[in-house]
């Protein structure tokens, strides 16, 4: 059984709460994508899998801060011209 923490602004990350849904959510895409491929070579499945999780994360930290870019790049860990550029690279600006 996987517990999973809400998440707020103030709270810092637990990872030994949050993280288990999360990796478990990942190793079954993963799993899924490469039963999928069946007896085909996975090639940059690195990258893909980064990309694929990417805007998705970035669209909903944005959206829990309500747009605001300085309190997104705190959480996320990144500067906030970094976040720009990543944000401009999926279109989410």
């Amino acid at each position: 059984m996987n517990a999973v923490s809400v998440l707020r602004p103030e709270q810092g990350l637990d990872t030994a709460v949050s993280q288990p849904a999360l990796r478990e959510c990942v190793a079954r895409a993963v799993r899924r994508y490469l039963i999928d491929l069946d007896t085909q070579q996975a090639e940059g499945l690195f990258d893909f899998v980064m990309h694929e999780v990417e805007a998705p994360m970035l669209h909903e930290v944005m959206s829990w801060y309500g747009g605001n870019q300085s309190k997104a790049a705190m959480a996320l860990g990144i500067n906030r011209a970094t976040l720009r550029k990543k944000l401009a690279q999926h279109g989410l600006l």
